[in-house]
C-alpha cells in the first residue's frame, strides 16, 4: 500500500469492510454506548420534547440510536456517503422505524444534498469529522452553523492528536495499560496494516485547532464537555439571537 495515497473512501465503500466493522458492532456499543449517551445528553432538550437533529457521518447508527432513545419524540437524519453503510444501518435501525431516514452526503465536498432541511434543531457527529482534511473541518463547521436554528447546538465525539510529545506517550501507555491485547495487536501490524492505520489517523489534529474552527464559525457556549485521552466530546451553540448590523 502505498502510504501516501489517502484509502479512507475506498476502506468505507469496501462491502468486506462494512460487513466486518458490521461483525463488530456489539464490541463498539459496549465501548462507546456511555459516550454517545453523553453526547445525546448534552442536547439542550427535556425527554418529551419533539425536535429533528443530524448525525454527520452516522455510519450504521449508533450514535443516532442512543440519542432517538433519551427522547422518544426525537427525530434523526442520518448521512453518510457510504452506500454499503447506510444498507447496515437500515438493518440496524428497524427498531426505529417511522422517526429516521438516511440521506446519503459525502463531508468531503460543500454541497449538502436538498434533502438536509435548512434549518435544524441540532447536529452531531461521532467519529466521523477526524476523517476530513483541515480546510474540510473547518468548511464543515461554518456549514452547520449557518444550518442551525438559533440556539441550536452542534455537539462533536472525536479523536484528537497531542502536539506535546510527553503528552501523546501518556496517553498511548494508559491505553496500552487499559487494553493490553490491542498493544500487542498494533506491535505486530504487518506494514499494510501500520500503512492502512496511519492512513485513517492522517487527518486527526489537536483539538485546540478545532475549537479554534468553531470560533472562527460564530459558534458560542465552546468547550471540551467530556475528555479521555484522546477520545473528547467538544461543541458550541448558535447564538439565539444574531447581533444587529450597523447600517452604513
Amino acid at each position: 500500500m502505498d502510504p501516501t495515497m489517502d484509502t479512507n473512501a475506498a476502506i468505507w465503500t469496501s462491502e468486506e469492510y462494512v460487513r466486518t466493522r458490521a461483525a463488530q458492532a456489539g464490541q463498539r456499543e459496549r465501548e462507546n454506548a456511555e459516550r454517545w449517551r453523553i453526547l445525546g445528553e448534552l442536547l439542550p432538550f427535556e425527554e418529551q420534547d419533539v425536535f429533528t437533529f443530524l448525525d454527520l457521518g452516522a455510519g450504521t447508527g449508533s450514535a443516532a440510536r442512543r440519542i432517538l432513545d433519551l427522547y422518544p419524540r426525537s427525530r434523526a437524519i442520518l448521512s453518510d456517503f457510504s452506500p454499503q453503510m447506510i444498507a447496515v444501518g437500515k438493518e440496524e435501525m428497524a427498531a426505529h422505524a417511522g422517526r429516521y431516514r438516511y440521506v446519503e452526503f459525502d463531508m468531503s465536498t460543500g454541497g449538502w444534498p436538498a434533502a438536509i432541511p435548512e434549518v435544524l434543531d441540532a447536529v452531531v457527529s461521532s467519529m466521523s469529522v477526524h476523517h476530513l482534511p483541515d480546510h474540510r473541518k473547518e468548511g464543515l463547521f461554518a456549514e452547520v452553523f449557518a444550518r442551525l436554528a438559533p440556539g441550536g447546538w452542534y455537539l462533536n465525539y472525536d479523536t484528537v492528536s497531542a502536539t506535546d510529545p510527553i503528552v501523546a506517550a501518556t496517553w498511548e501507555r494508559t491505553a496500552d495499560r487499559r487494553d493490553p491485547g490491542a498493544a500487542a495487536t498494533r506491535r505486530h501490524r504487518t506494514p499494510d496494516e501500520r500503512a492502512r492505520h496511519e492512513n485513517h489517523l492522517r487527518h486527526v489534529i489537536p483539538l485546540s485547532q478545532q475549537l479554534e474552527y468553531l470560533a472562527a464559525a460564530g459558534f458560542i457556549g465552546i468547550d471540551v464537555y467530556w475528555k479521555d485521552l484522546d477520545d473528547v466530546i467538544y461543541g458550541g451553540q448558535r447564538p439565539a439571537s444574531e447581533p444587529a448590523t450597523t447600517a452604513r
